[in-house]
C-alpha cells in the first residue's frame, strides 16, 4: 500500500488556501498511484484556531471546504483523510475520510489535551466511539494527535486508549499538530513505533509545519511498519508531499544537531510570524552584544538581510568596541545599518526629572531611562516605516526580570525569550563553526547592558552557567527550591534566583510574544498568578 503524506503549513483562518493544498495533494497522490492521502490535524482551519472556533462563519467555511476537498477524490482511487473542526453535537476536532467524491466517514478526536499549551476541552467535545473506517476494501484506523499519546510523552494517562480500539486495521493513520521543542523527535519516533506494534498495523503519522504565534511545528512526519521498523522520516521545518510504500525497506533514523534544530525553528518562527501578520521587514537594536547578534542572524535568515534594519544606539556608558562589533556584524550579514546616539535624549530626560529627583541618589532608575530611550526610538522606526520590531532579550533575563519594561522589552516578537543565555552562546559558536560571522569579541567579552560605568551582567546576576542550571530546574523542571539546594546549588543563590523569578511575573505578562523551543516556555503553557504570596 502506498500513502502520500501531505506535510503542509496550514495558515490559521485561510480555509480556502488550506483546502487547496489538500486538493493538490489528492491530485499528486493519484498521479503517484498512492491509495491514501493523509494531511494533518485541523488542516482546514489551521492549528490552533483557539477562540476563532467560536465563530460560526469559520465553522461553516470549514464544512464547505471539506466538501470541496471530498469532491476532488471523484474519478480517482484516492482516499483522502484530513483534519477539520466539525459540528456534531458540539464542536469536534475531527478527521474527514473522503472517497469517490463524497465524505464517507468522520472520526472525532477522543483524547483532548488540556495541559501545557493545550486547551482543547475549552473548545471541543470528545469522541466516544473510536473505531476503524471501512472504505474501498480497507480498514483504516484513524486517530488524531493525542489519541496515540495516551501513555507517553505528556506524562498524562487517560482511561481510554483509542489505539486499542483500532486492532484489525490495515493501517493506522494519525493526523497530528504536534508542537516543536528541542529533541522531541526521538520521543515521537519511539511512541509511533510502540503504537504500531500495539495495534499490529503499519502507522503513518502526519505532522504540520510552520509558526503559529508562539507555537512552532516542525513536521518530521513518520511511517513505520507493523513491527515498528522505520519506513519513512520526513524532514523538519520543510513542507512537501512524499509517497511512502508501506512494504518498503527499513531506513535509519536521522536527527538534526541541537543547534541546527533550534536555529531552524527560530528562523521559521520569525518568517511565519512576520508573513502571517503582514510584515516584510524588521528592525532591531544591534548593541554589539551576543543576544542582538543572534537575533540579527536569525532575522536575516528569515526575512533576508536586505529587509533587516539594524540600529546602533550608543549611550553615555557604551564602549567603542560595542558599536564596532555591531557594525562589523551588520556589514558581514548585509544589513542596513544606522547609528542613533541616545545621549542627547537621555540628558533631556534627566533635565526634566532634575527637580523631583533632587537630593535622591542615582540608582537603577537612570539605567532604565537609557533602555526606555532606546525602546522609544525603535518603536518610532517601527511605527513610521511598518517594520516588525524584534526584541532581543533571552530566557535567562526574562526569567529573573533583568530587562526593562517599555525599554528593551519593546517589540512585536521576542525571538530568544525561550533560549537560555548559555544556549545563546552555544548557538553563536555553532553559527561561527565554519568561519567568523558573529565577531569573536561579541562572544568572548563579558556580557553587559552598558547602562552604568564598567557594568557587567554578573554585577546583578549569578554567573550564567550557574543561573541557567537553577532556572532549568525551577522554571522548566518545576523543582522545589529545597530540592535544588539538595542537588548541590548554594541555598543563598537559589533563594535569590527564586525571588527574582517570582517578582518578575508582571513583566512576563506584558512581554512580546515569544517563540517556544523548549518543553516549558514563558507563554500560554505557563500560567502563574501575578498577585500571590507562595514562596
Amino acid at each position: 500500500m502506498r500513502v502520500l503524506i501531505l506535510q503542509g503549513a496550514p495558515v490559521i483562518g485561510d480555509v480556502a488556501r488550506n483546502a487547496a493544498l489538500c486538493v493538490e495533494g489528492i491530485a499528486a497522490a493519484s498521479a503517484a498511484g498512492a491509495r491514501i492521502l493523509l494531511a494533518s490535524e485541523l488542516m482546514l482551519s489551521g492549528y490552533p484556531p483557539r477562540d476563532l472556533l467560536e465563530r460560526a462563519d469559520l465553522l461553516r467555511a470549514c464544512r464547505a471546504a471539506a466538501t470541496v476537498v471530498a469532491r476532488a477524490t471523484a474519478g480517482t482511487d484516492v482516499i483522502a483523510v484530513f483534519g477539520t473542526p466539525w459540528e456534531d453535537g458540539g464542536i469536534r476536532n475531527s478527521a474527514v475520510v473522503a472517497a469517490g467524491g463524497e465524505i464517507v466517514a468522520v472520526r472525532h478526536k477522543t483524547l483532548l489535551p488540556t495541559y501545557d499549551v493545550f486547551d482543547e476541552h475549552r473548545y471541543f467535545v470528545p469522541g466516544v466511539d473510536p473505531r476503524p473506517v471501512e472504505v474501498g476494501g480497507l480498514r483504516l484506523g484513524v486517530t488524531i494527535c493525542e489519541d496515540i499519546w495516551n501513555e507517553a510523552g505528556s506524562g498524562r494517562r487517560y482511561d481510554a486508549d483509542p489505539v486499542e480500539r483500532m486492532r484489525g486495521s490495515d493501517v493506522l493513520l494519525n493526523l497530528s499538530s504536534s508542537p516543536f521543542h528541542a529533541n522531541k523527535g526521538a520521543v515521537r519516533l519511539d511512541l509511533v513505533k510502540r503504537k504500531a506494534i500495539q495495534c499490529g498495523a503499519p502507522l503513518v503519522y502526519c505532522n504540520q509545519v510552520g509558526g503559529n504565534d508562539e507555537l512552532l511545528f516542525d513536521g518530521g512526519s513518520l511511517a513505520v511498519g507493523a513491527d515498528g521498523r522505520l519506513l519513512f522520516q520526513g524532514p523538519q521545518f520543510r513542507t512537501g508531499s512524499w509517497v511512502v510504500d508501506l512494504d518498503g525497506p527499513t531506513i535509519a533514523p536521522t536527527a538534526l544537531p541541537f543547534e541546527e534544530e533550534v536555529l531552524e525553528a527560530l528562523t521559521m518562527g520569525v518568517r511565519d510570524y512576520a508573513a502571517r501578520c503582514g510584515f516584510k521587514t524588521a528592525v532591531l537594536g544591534l548593541s554589539g552584544g551576543i543576544d542582538s547578534a543572534l537575533v540579527a542572524v536569525v532575522g536575516a535568515r528569515a526575512l533576508g538581510a536586505e529587509n533587516i534594519w539594524a540600529i546602533g544606539m550608543p549611550g553615555p556608558f557604551s564602549s567603542a568596541g560595542s558599536i564596532t562589533d555591531a557594525k562589523a556584524l551588520a556589514d558581514r550579514l548585509g544589513l542596513r545599518w544606522q547609528v542613533l546616539p541616545i545621549s542627547p535624549v537621555y540628558d533631556s530626560f534627566l533635565d526634566v526629572l532634575a527637580p523631583p529627583f533632587a537630593g535622591v541618589a542615582r540608582d537603577v532608575t537612570e539605567e532604565n531611562l537609557q533602555a526606555r530611550v532606546r525602546g522609544s526610538l525603535l518603536m518610532a522606526l517601527s511605527n513610521k516605516f511598518g517594520h516588525l520590531l524584534l526584541t532581543t532579550g533571552n530566557k535567562s533575563e526574562m526569567a529573573v526580570g533583568y530587562c526593562t519594561l517599555y525599554g528593551d522589552m519593546n517589540g512585536g516578537l521576542a525571538v530568544l525569550s525561550d533560549v537560555f543565555k548559555t544556549d545563546v552562546y552555544r548557538l553563536a559558536r555553532w553559527i561561527n563553526r565554519d568561519g567568523e560571522v558573529i565577531p569573536n569579541a561579541t562572544i568572548t567579552k563579558p556580557p553587559s547592558a552598558e547602562l552604568a560605568p564598567n557594568q557587567t551582567d554578573q554585577d546583578s546576576l549569578p554567573p550564567y552557567d550557574q543561573l541557567d542550571a537553577i532556572l532549568r530546574l525551577y522554571v522548566e523542571g518545576v523543582v522545589d527550591p529545597a530540592d535544588i539546594v539538595a542537588r548541590g546549588h548554594p541555598r543563598d543563590i537559589v533563594e535569590r534566583v527564586v525571588r527574582m523569578v517570582v517578582r518578575s511575573e508582571y513583566k512576563r505578562w506584558q512581554a512580546a510574544p515569544g517563540l517556544r523551543v523548549s518543553a516549558r516556555a514563558f507563554g500560554s503553557g505557563r500560567r502563574i498568578p501575578l498577585a500571590h504570596v507562595w514562596r
